[in-house]
């Protein structure tokens, strides 16, 4: 539950074979690849639900609903191109399968369709050779991408091979810190949840799988419950199309059709759709430093004067979220203790204004490889008339891998199990010390301390108290051992005449 994707080390080692067969075919960028294998899982995923609909249909004795492919696009499917030569494969792939996908769900006016085929329309082919592409496709084809959990982990393995921080101060969540964000805030069927700053759409996805799991009835009751969840329930915004058209794919692959994902600068547009429309809101947003005033929404400027991308996001979450809509969000912990005006400012917003519920201050190395630096998830509810009674306060020590860049699984070291069972028993971590991993701290307290949200500023350290020899025992001691030292050295010079 808390780890990596599950997936065996067979399919890692196939994953890892088609990444070499590209890298060495001259495709060096990691999202290049990415998007690449994405175009063809996308066609693969394409004929096996044609082949549900034709079996059905078959059984029915019935024409095929709303089919993929007609009749003369038959060789655009998988299992037909992959049996052909390579460079009959290449030029059916490149020419007709490819622009195929890329108009697939428009109108005949070229408007509408689903997410994919709207993110897909900047897309390109660099499959660099019909070698390289059959070599590619019958190593894809060997994967039993049957369960749709192998298929979702298989993705999940190779984004993870992401392993250079992106521009922007973006970096990839760890799957199992988003688990943990998206198990405490419980989403339910009639949430509308948005991430921001989605990149991937790794909290989407995670969200779905909530949804899935715990609400699978209501879900899939009806056309209408089924319409919602998958064209109503997630949202995502990013302002980079490669990882548009790769979060939108993720979600496809992990049965989620058509999530409202788009572009969009999301501090730099004032969107009045966008005001008080969510219902929770799960982001790890980007640390890029500073923005120009200018290109800021005036919107966000009002609620924290700063120039500081973190503070603006913070404002963002506020502005987006329902009355009654919650948060779970990564922070620097530059948020927490930050001095100046416009730091103290949010957090004075967060403590008095609404409701905050939680600090959660993990290790600096959780983001490893990607960045080293130190951040804290903060779960808050917006009231807009305050609420917050007492902060709980979590010292996470370990995340069940070890905190180099290696990230070697240690699963009997984690706190994050331990994490979600105090979390969901609350109350009883009133009885609990400051000196233990997790405490509450009254709201008195914090705005006596300025707002401050550190854990430092409340945890108390126990120091042990070491028993030392007085200086007298000490000197006697040392000079038993010169007189030892001495006498070994006369037996010595004693052995050498």
């Amino acid at each position: 539950m808390w780890g990596y994707p599950m997936i065996t080390g067979e399919i890692k080692s196939k994953v890892d074979r088609i990444w070499d067969t590209l890298w060495s075919g001259g495709i060096s960028n990691p999202l290049t690849i990415i998007e690449q294998l994405t175009y063809l899982l996308f066609i693969k995923r394409l004929d096996e639900i044609h082949t549900l609909k034709e079996s059905k249909a078959n059984r029915l004795k019935q024409p095929i609903e709303e089919p993929i492919f007609t009749p003369p696009q038959a060789q655009l499917r998988w299992s037909r191109f992959k049996e052909t030569s390579p460079d009959e494969m290449f030029a059916t792939v490149r020419d007709q399968a490819f622009p195929f996908i890329k108009t697939l769900g428009q109108s005949a006016s070229g408007e509408g369709g689903s997410t994919y085929s709207h993110h897909m329309k900047d897309a390109t082919f660099m499959m660099p050779t019909p070698r390289v592409l059959a070599n590619i496709v019958d190593q894809l084809d060997a994967i039993n991408m049957a369960d749709s959990d192998t298929k979702g982990d298989l993705y999940e393995y190779m984004l993870g091979k992401i392993a250079s921080a992106g521009q922007n101060g973006q970096f990839r969540s760890p799957r199992h810190i988003i688990q943990l964000m998206v198990d405490m805030t419980a989403p339910t069927p009639k949430d509308k949840i948005c991430d921001p700053s989605c990149g991937t759409a790794g909290f989407l996805v995670a969200a779905s799988e909530y949804l899935t799991t715990h609400h699978g009835d209501a879900i899939y009751k009806d056309a209408a419950a089924r319409r919602r969840f998958n064209e109503a329930t997630f949202h995502g915004y990013d302002f980079d199309s490669t990882m548009l058209r790769i979060g939108s794919m993720n979600m496809l692959l992990h049965g989620v059709e058509n999530p409202d994902i788009r572009y969009k600068d999301s501090l730099a547009e004032s969107d009045e759709d966008d005001t008080e429309k969510y219902s929770l809101l799960l982001a790890n947003p980007p640390f890029a430093g500073s923005l120009d005033y200018e290109s800021t929404a005036k919107d966000l400027q009002r609620i924290v004067k700063t120039k500081k991308t973190e503070l603006l996001f913070m404002a963002l979450f506020l502005r987006m979220l329902q009355t009654g809509g919650r948060a779970a969000v990564i922070v620097p912990d530059g948020v927490l203790f930050g001095s100046s005006n416009a730091h103290q400012q949010i957090r004075k917003i967060l403590v008095e204004d609404q409701k905050l519920q939680a600090v959660i201050s993990m290790p600096s190395g959780v983001f490893k490889p990607y960045a080293g630096v130190s951040t804290a998830i903060l779960f808050f509810t917006k009231t807009n008339s305050g609420g917050t009674d007492h902060v709980w306060f979590y010292d996470m020590q370990a995340d069940g891998f070890s905190l180099d860049d290696k990230r070697t699984p240690q699963p009997d070291k984690s706190d994050l199990p331990d994490i979600l069972q105090r979390w969901q028993t609350l109350a009883q971590e009133k009885s609990r010390a400051r000196t233990d991993s997790s405490f509450l701290v009254p709201k008195a307290e914090i705005v006596a301390n300025n707002y401050d949200l550190s854990l430092n500023r409340y945890k108390e350290v126990v120091h042990e108290t070491v028993e030392h020899d007085s200086p007298k025992t000490i000197l006697t001691r040392l000079a038993k051992l010169e007189d030892e030292i001495a006498k070994g050295r006369i037996e010595l010079e004693g052995l050498l005449k």
